[in-house]
């Protein structure tokens, strides 16, 4: 099926304005119809819309997750909750999705079917867990746990967006702070301490010769971040090893490096928590958790697990072996494995990262805003020493 925008008038007359997959026009007017719509134009989207209308914002997976939760927990059919759903949605991206998943659903299909048709949308772990509370009949269980799973996760974007905040803004200042300083101020400098006829310290040679680099090759040092980044991202797209490096030292950086891996491995118990609670077994668990943890080291060490878990190794032990996993992800396996709640003992884990996650993001802020400060004040440092130093040498070399 392609993408389709349309315009529409719907019951109370007002114009609406949207897309929604349809074979063609005619399926196009009878999917309209049944959202209470009248076709007034449509036609094939374009893929520039069809790239930029994919996205639905955590915030509305929230409210998706909470409001069917508390109607499953009061009884009522999953079809009523999603109907009232999608006429209260602002978004018409997640409204177009919301209406296909009450079509799917008139069609005979269950929730977790439908919810499979939009993998850009609900994750394959999204899908296994709704699939396995409708199969045990915990799906307003389940519903929650992702509740919770979605705050949290838009909880830690919204705190690392406020990490990078301060050190974007002080990165900013550093560097337009330097660039007046190569390409405007220390320029002017240079012919007058040459022409004062006395030798240059090594320092103000560096700063000229660091300067002169700058006038003449501004773009490339504006541009080589850029390069590098997008360098970065096509090698890793090309060269599986590459992306394998890159992420090996992502968990070795320092600083940065023990908080990406306390982000993951909380990700991964409170998500490998959910679908052992669920009812899912461990080996799906944790093939569905390869997908998630987003770091090719832990993934292939989460195949290896699921490998040797499979050919009879005790979980314990597998995830032991491959040496990738802290103390306390092993003793807290340890634990639910005798005492029987896994789920309990990895949401503990979950717990006790999430913390840590939040502090270490605290330190890491209250070190970056002098560490920047520093750098400002050692670059302005440099320059005043080595323009001011020859001029005060040959002043005080005059003979009044």
């Amino acid at each position: 099926m392609a993408l389709y925008t349309y315009k529409a008038i719907d019951a109370r007359g007002k114009s609406v304005m949207g897309r929604v997959e349809a074979v063609n026009l005619f399926d196009l007017e009878q999917r309209l119809s049944r959202m209470d719509l009248d076709l007034v134009s449509g036609g094939p989207s374009s893929q520039a819309s069809r790239f930029f209308g994919r996205r639905v914002p955590r915030q509305d997976l929230i409210n998706f997750c909470f409001h069917l939760e508390q109607l499953a927990t009061a009884g009522v059919p999953v079809m009523e909750g999603l109907v009232d759903l999608r006429d209260s949605l602002e978004n018409p991206r997640f409204r177009e999705v919301v209406s296909g998943l009450v079509e799917s659903i008139e069609g005979g299909r269950n929730l977790s079917q439908a919810l499979s048709e939009f993998p850009e949308v609900f994750s394959r772990v999204f899908v296994s867990l709704v699939r396995s509370g409708e199969q045990t009949g915990k799906l307003s269980e389940v519903l929650k746990a992702l509740t919770e799973s979605l705050k949290w996760e838009d909880e830690l974007a919204a705190q690392t967006k406020k990490l990078m905040v301060y050190p974007a803004f002080v990165g900013g200042i550093v560097l337009l702070v330097t660039f007046f300083l190569m390409i405007y101020l220390v320029p002017q400098m240079t012919g007058f301490i040459r022409n004062m006829g006395q030798d240059i310290p090594l320092q103000t040679v560096i700063l000229m010769a660091v300067s002169a680099f700058f006038v003449d090759y501004w773009w490339a040092v504006i541009a080589a971040p850029f390069v590098a980044w997008f360098g970065l991202k096509w090698a890793a797209k090309t060269y599986p090893r590459v992306e394998y490096a890159l992420d090996h030292y992502k968990l070795a950086m320092p600083l940065v490096g023990p908080i990406l891996r306390k982000i993951i491995l909380s990700r991964f118990a409170s998500s490998f928590a959910m679908m052992y609670g669920s009812g899912i077994t461990v080996l799906d668990a944790i093939r569905s958790c390869e997908e998630i943890v987003g770091n090719k080291p832990l993934e292939q060490a989460l195949h290896t697990v699921g490998q040797q878990i499979a050919e009879g190794k005790n979980m314990t032990a597998a995830f032991q072996d491959v040496g990738l996993f802290p103390p306390l992800v092993i003793r807290m396996l340890r634990i639910g494995e005798n005492t029987g709640g896994l789920d309990t003992a990895l949401l503990n884990v979950a717990y006790f990262y999430n913390r840590e996650v939040k502090e270490s993001i605290g330190k890491v802020q209250a070190m970056i805003e002098p560490a920047l400060t520093l750098v400002l004040g050692a670059i302005l440092g440099w320059v005043m020493l080595s323009v001011l130093g020859p001029v005060y040498d040959a002043i005080s070399k005059m003979k009044f």
